[in-house]
């Protein structure tokens, strides 16, 4: 589940600050005649929330607080970035990239903000389909999309808009710009996020000469292909304003919790050190929405339930909480706690069974294809499995890909180019 990609492909860029574009700079860049129309709007168009006239929309959710330009990229420079994927198709065209910060709600549905992006594709006007990329597992605020130039779910999604497509990206609550903390692997925001700045993403790529379609394709890695799979549900139920499933394709997605990765992070499949990463951040997480303990002390040994809480407030880097824990889930949590972990009942219980529902309580009439690796010890293959089998138990389209022997973010790194140039078709 975790975002390692992003930092793995950040260090294969021979200059990551291609992915780096001023606000400052936004006007002085040369961009095609068909496009110049559309970048001298002033960079603040839509940031002056406090103006009595835009009152009426602040509590409304897609509504779009701020857009700002944070990236641009002619197509030689997508290509040139894309080398970690090999396989990708070129570029069409060169891509702009937005950070919208926009009204969203809580897991309990009060009325918040969160950030995320929107790539346009430089001087295609009129409708366009959008792909909606949601991000694998990442617990620093500051490696979100939106605000870390060396993003890899900013080069994913930029990628996308290379072939003439909108790419669309949300951060999740509490991360990037959003408040608070983020509520890992909590399918209720995740899929409010993602439909919010899809409706988002409507209002401003509207201000640009850009239509969206109806038929939204989604694709997302990790905790994002688990993601994928509960905002696809909602558009296949039309749970999203006008928009409806095009199409899913998902990578090395934690999507069945209690059968496969739960198990797995316990008996080995999983790395220790990695399910001590992943379980900490997990319980930590629906300790708040779920509620999983009253005390710390219940679910974690000394020193660590003292520091492991603080450890994920959005503020430390992988490097540091994996400094802050054990090197094994045994080490981190209580003899007791640990039993629960892997023998769940009462609350926990249904709350993991209604995570799991992603795969079991509705019936794609689009394509499914799922993607996994026979080498990953993040994500176990049995995910994707167990899920496939669900759906199509239900009369679903679903396909598994295996990309061979290949770990975690090499599962990414060969699935998306097929999925690039697969939903380059749409463009």
């Amino acid at each position: 589940m975790t975002s390692r990609l992003t930092k793995t492909v950040a260090a294969t860029l021979a200059t990551a600050a291609l992915l780096a574009y001023p606000a400052s700079a936004f006007a002085a860049v040369t961009h095609p005649a068909s496009s110049l129309a559309a970048v001298r709007q002033p960079a603040d168009a839509f940031a002056a929330v406090s103006d009595p006239a835009h009152s009426t929309v602040l509590g409304i959710r897609g509504a779009v607080v701020s857009a700002t330009p944070i990236a641009h990229l002619t197509a030689a420079q997508l290509d040139a970035a894309a080398a970690a994927f090999p396989g990708a198709p070129r570029a069409s065209y060169g891509v702009t990239a937005y950070r919208l910060i926009y009204r969203t709600i809580d897991h309990d549905g009060r009325p918040t903000t969160a950030s995320g992006i929107v790539v346009l594709p430089d001087g295609r006007r009129g409708a366009l389909t959008v792909v909606e990329y949601l991000h694998g597992t990442n617990a620093t605020k500051a490696y979100a999309a939106s605000v870390d130039d060396a993003s890899t779910d900013r080069l994913v999604t930029a990628l996308f808009a290379g072939q003439g497509l909108v790419g669309v990206a949300p951060d999740y609550l509490g991360l990037g710009l959003g408040p608070g903390r983020h509520p890992y692997v909590d399918t209720k925001t995740e899929t409010t996020a993602s439909a919010d700045l899809l409706l988002a993403a409507r209002t401003f790529a509207a201000r640009y000469g850009v239509a969206l379609k109806r038929d939204v394709l989604v694709t997302g890695f990790s905790q994002g292909g688990r993601a994928s799979l509960a905002f696809g549900r909602a558009l296949s139920r039309g749970e999203v304003g006008p928009f409806r499933l095009g199409e899913i394709r998902a990578v090395a997605g934690p999507y069945d919790l209690l059968g496969a990765e739960l198990p797995a992070a316990w008996d080995g499949r999983v790395l220790p050190a990695t399910a001590t990463f992943y379980l900490a951040y997990f319980v930590t997480s629906w300790n708040r929405t779920v509620g999983l303990y009253d005390d710390p002390r219940e679910a974690f040994r000394a020193p660590y339930a003292t520091t492991v809480e603080g450890l994920f407030d959005g503020t430390h880097t992988d490097e540091e909480i994996v400094a802050g824990l054990p090197d094994s889930p045994e080490k981190l949590f209580t003899p007791e706690f640990a039993e629960r972990l892997q023998h769940p009942s009462g609350r926990f219980l249904r709350a993991l069974r209604a995570a799991d529902r992603v795969c079991e309580d509705w019936t794609p009439r689009v394509p499914v294809r799922l993607y996994s690796g026979t080498g990953d010890t993040d994500v176990v293959a049995a995910n994707a499995d167990s899920c496939a089998s669900s759906l199509v138990a239900r009369g679903a389209d679903v396909t598994v890909h295996s990309m061979g022997a290949v770990d975690h973010a090499g599962t990414a790194f060969a699935a998306y180019p097929q999925i690039i140039r697969a939903y380059a078709r749409w463009a």
